[in-house]
């Protein structure tokens, strides 16, 4: 499944107009795109594999489920020029760690932890960078883990590390983000604060239900594990 990126019109006012350094730079995306495409699938492979020996072992799939997606050239020349960096795929390369994003939806906190964990200990895929943005949540209440990795894409002419961006968070996570950049994207202006205010709170609201939840789900759990001799006797027994 792919997430989505925001539109944004090449035209005058929206930025992105079609001269000639972002012609260059989308003949040298056409290049590389499949680079990028197979870092997302190698990271998607690896996760999947965890996801499928826990639901074997464990009698639990920590992973809800996961999207994928390369940025297209448009959002990547606008982000080159909202850095101040001159448009060209080299300098992309050079600054840009998130043209390939893999984001995991997990079902409860702990799952995001273990399932990075995981990831980043295999011995082929290498940890460059990492912000706990649930530790320390954005001051919008965004939450989420992000990790950018390393991964070894193997071609004919030798191997090449492809940095990817993982984001993994939980479906309630998840749920809030999705419908806060939604809210901002679709606001003319720039969004009032006791409209922020409310999204925070929204974004403290979800953060307690995901506590609340993965207590559930021990408390189950530990019912499903015990014994048949720690069951009390019914009445009619």
């Amino acid at each position: 499944m792919q997430f989505p990126e925001t539109p944004v019109p090449e035209q005058e006012g929206n930025t992105l107009l079609y001269d000639a350094e972002y012609k260059e730079m989308l003949n040298a995306y056409g290049k590389v795109q499949y680079l990028y495409e197979a870092g997302i699938d190698f990271v998607r492979s690896r996760l999947e594999a965890l996801n499928n020996e826990f639901r074997v072992r464990h009698s639990h799939n920590p992973i809800h489920h996961i999207q994928t997606r390369v940025k297209t050239p448009q959002s990547i020349s606008r982000k080159l020029k909202k850095s101040g960096i001159p448009v060209s795929m080299t300098n992309a390369k050079k600054n840009l760690r998130d043209i390939a994003g893999v984001r995991v939806v997990c079902c409860y906190v702990e799952d995001i932890f273990t399932v990075a964990q995981l990831l980043t200990s295999q011995d082929d895929v290498q940890l460059i960078e990492e912000k706990n943005y649930i530790k320390h949540p954005k001051e919008n209440g965004y939450r989420s883990l992000h990790l950018v990795v390393d991964v070894p894409v193997y071609l004919s002419a030798g191997k090449v590390y492809i940095p990817v961006e993982v984001q993994i968070r939980t479906v309630a996570m998840d749920f809030w983000a999705s419908l806060e950049h939604n809210l901002r994207y679709k606001a003319e202006e720039e969004v009032p604060p006791f409209i922020v205010n409310e999204l925070k709170k929204c974004a403290d609201i979800i953060t307690e239900t995901d506590a609340r939840m993965e207590q559930i789900f021990h408390a189950m759990s530990l019912l499903r594990d015990r014994a048949p001799e720690d069951v009390a006797p019914r009445d009619d027994d």
